[in-house]
């Protein structure tokens, strides 16, 4: 299980599978080669026409659907990505830096080091505004991190069961109000994903109040956003692992961000 996130810029791929088709077929071919490796470590040498597994999908009235998966007919509907896979060669919107690197994931469960570190990227009030506009967001957008709860109670979700915060001088604000804010509002339009990247340090924070406003408005061109804002994180070595997902993430968010289109999530 993970956050799937795509960045929703239109391409020759999207156009000619669609998103969720791309996405389903990369899911594929990740299972089908998870399979094979098993099956072949246990010995077993059969022909991958005669290799299946089951697939468990959840359903919208709450339901669940099982189907049996042959190995060899998963990754036949998979390989319809590789004569597609050139375009991204280039493709602004390819964060991965991979074919189909538009796409991505952050594995759960959310480890607590990611959470402290998420909490630990938050202006202070030693930035001013960024910190006003944080509090404000909280007050008004009524972030309370209640949505949270119930995933956290379930630890394929989260690695912490309690919840950490951090005291912000007049509020408080925890790594459910984080979770919530970033990934439980729907999809990341442009604007949000413009001001999520100056509340967790991605990109350079020294902004005045008006550049703020066009943040806001969607007014920064792809240029002015590439000049003023480049993007500062660095995936290290020594990451936890669900950190450095989280900063390929933000990336995305940066590359949706200067192209003016959302990010689309599945939580």
């Amino acid at each position: 299980m993970a956050i799937d996130y795509i960045v929703d810029y239109s391409c020759v791929p999207k156009q000619t599978l669609g998103t969720e088709g791309i996405l389903e077929r990369i899911k594929e071919r990740e299972r089908a080669q998870n399979v094979i490796r098993i099956y072949r470590e246990a010995g077993d040498e059969r022909p991958l026409s005669e290799i299946g597994f089951e697939l468990t999908r959840n359903l919208p009235d709450g339901t669940s659907d099982t189907q049996l998966i042959i190995v060899q007919n998963a990754l036949d509907n998979a390989a319809e990505l590789d004569p597609l896979a050139h375009h991204c060669e280039g493709c602004p919107a390819n964060a991965a830096k991979s074919p189909f690197g538009c796409m991505n994931f952050i594995q759960y469960p959310i480890s607590a080091a990611a959470e402290r570190w998420l909490i630990d990227q938050l202006p202070p009030p030693e930035l001013p505004l960024l910190w006003l506009l944080l509090r404000q967001g909280v007050q008004e957008m009524g972030y309370t991190g209640d949505t949270v709860r119930s995933l956290r109670a379930n630890p394929v979700y989260f690695e912490e069961r309690r919840v950490i915060g951090r005291d912000m001088v007049e509020f408080l604000f925890t790594a459910d109000q984080v979770f919530e804010m970033l990934f439980l509002l729907g999809n990341i339009q442009p604007a949000h994903a413009g001001m999520m990247l100056l509340f967790f340090n991605a990109v350079p924070r020294a902004v005045e109040a008006d550049v703020i406003v066009k943040i806001m408005n969607k007014q920064l061109t792809r240029e002015e956003i590439e000049a003023k804002f480049p993007f500062q994180m660095q995936v290290e070595e020594v990451d936890d692992p669900t950190v450095a997902e989280i900063k390929r993430f933000f990336y995305a968010l940066w590359c949706a961000w200067r192209l003016n289109v959302q990010v689309i999530l599945d939580v």
